[in-house]
């Protein structure tokens, strides 16, 4: 049996979901990552668990079955198909309309002139001046920082708002600016959140700021393609589009440059779920090591800064587990700082097994730039400029930890 829509076997993709209330009652609000559709999806929160059976492997008669059978809810079939209906047409279905969707969006991405910033004018001022100004006060809050450092080789950046960010931001590119202004080129590895599998994702678009543009030096991403492959470099390079955690460090790069160009080197770092359980882990990956082994050469032949856009955990019940009280912020600051040391003693093995070792119960999302950071920049040592916990729901009781590390 098939949908109205013609759906047989409806797989949801990646999405966003968010919790709301709808005419005082709990909901959903679902939407498209790489916003290729303008229509969002709001489901009755009840009916969450049609979500979790959506991975193609049912049909409508299945689905309607599996929900009575696991989760007690008997829904009409018209509600169901209306539903599964309403997230076809908000893209979040993996099917042949969103297939199609999808490429013209990345013929669209790879014509245009460059990547527009998607977060100016929302997250951050799009006025050049305007932004200047918002950056240069957290710099209100950075006072006690460290002084630049002349030999910094890398940096650790948050990629979480500038709203709440903003005075580790300082900190961190206040210690680095000397050798970010002396740099050449920037290789900037960001969380890409909406990757599954783990990849490493490549551009060769030009990224913008309100300040200009920093050119994507493409000579280096085609080296790098060569050596991943190219279909597996490209596969998810409309994440670029979209994905906000290489923006908002590009923005901080370019106001410490006083608006000056350098080349950039932007790549998507996907999730490292596939290695928290089984024995194999990303010192083994054949696109990493690749990776590494094609950008050494590239850092040697001109000043190089290579900075990971990384938060640290993901807590609380806005991430699916429990409330934040003090103890609970106390031992989130302890799992924390044993991060820390592994990543300021350039342990990119141990900070990777620290966080397996704990099953990634923190969510760490900025694992795959800063362990692939550290693996590039080899021997070093970092220090720790900047600490935060940054609130993540209106209640206190959820929060994003956030750092900034300096390397040498």
């Amino acid at each position: 049996m098939s949908t109205a829509n013609g759906i047989t076997r409806p797989k949801l993709r990646p999405i966003d979901a968010h919790a709301i209330s709808r005419d005082g009652r709990p909901a959903l609000l679902l939407r498209d990552p790489l916003q290729l559709a303008e229509k969002i999806a709001i489901i009755p929160q009840q009916l969450a668990p049609i979500l979790l059976l959506c991975d193609g492997t049912r049909d409508v008669s299945g689905l309607r079955a599996a929900l009575a059978l696991r989760f007690g809810l008997r829904v009409e079939m018209d509600t169901l198909e209306r539903i599964i209906a309403a997230l076809d047409e908000a893209l979040l279905l993996d099917n042949e309309r969103f297939a199609q969707a999808r490429q013209q969006a990345l013929v669209g991405y790879r014509q245009a002139p460059h990547r527009l910033p998607v977060l100016a004018g929302q997250s951050y001022p799009a006025e050049a001046d305007e932004l200047r100004s918002m950056l240069q006060s957290f710099y209100r809050g950075a006072d006690a920082a460290s002084p630049p450092l002349s030999a910094c080789r890398g940096l650790i950046s948050p990629h979480i708002d500038f709203t709440r960010g903003g005075p580790a931001y300082a900190r961190v590119w206040q210690c680095a600016a000397e050798a970010v202004r002396a740099a050449d080129q920037v290789v900037l590895l960001g969380t890409d959140h909406y990757s599954e599998a783990g990849t490493l994702t490549l551009t060769r678009q030009h990224y913008v700021t309100p300040f200009g543009v920093l050119p994507t030096a493409q000579d280096v991403v085609d080296h790098l393609a060569q050596a991943i492959g190219e279909e597996q470099a490209f596969a998810d390079e409309l994440h670029h589009r979209s994905e906000h955690s290489i923006e908002l460090a590009a923005v901080w790069l370019h106001h410490v440059r006083r608006g000056q160009p350098c080349k950039l080197v932007p790549i998507l770092c996907g999730s490292f779920g596939r290695f928290m359980h089984g024995a194999a882990g990303p010192e083994s990956d054949p696109a990493i090591q690749a990776l590494i082994a094609a950008l050494e050469p590239v850092l040697s032949d001109c000043p190089t800064v290579v900075v990971a856009a990384a938060d640290l955990a993901h807590s609380g019940p806005a991430f699916g587990g429990a409330p934040q009280y003090l103890p609970e912020r106390a031992r989130l600051r302890a799992a924390d700082d044993a991060l820390l040391e592994r990543i300021c003693a350039g342990d990119a093995e141990g900070f990777f097994l620290t966080i397996k070792q704990a099953s990634d119960r923190y969510n760490v999302c900025g694992l795959p730039p800063i362990y692939t950071a550290l693996r590039l920049l080899g021997p070093t040592t970092g220090e720790q400029v900047a600490y935060e916990h940054c609130p993540a729901d209106e209640q206190g009781t959820s929060l994003v930890s956030i750092c900034g590390v300096v390397f040498q």
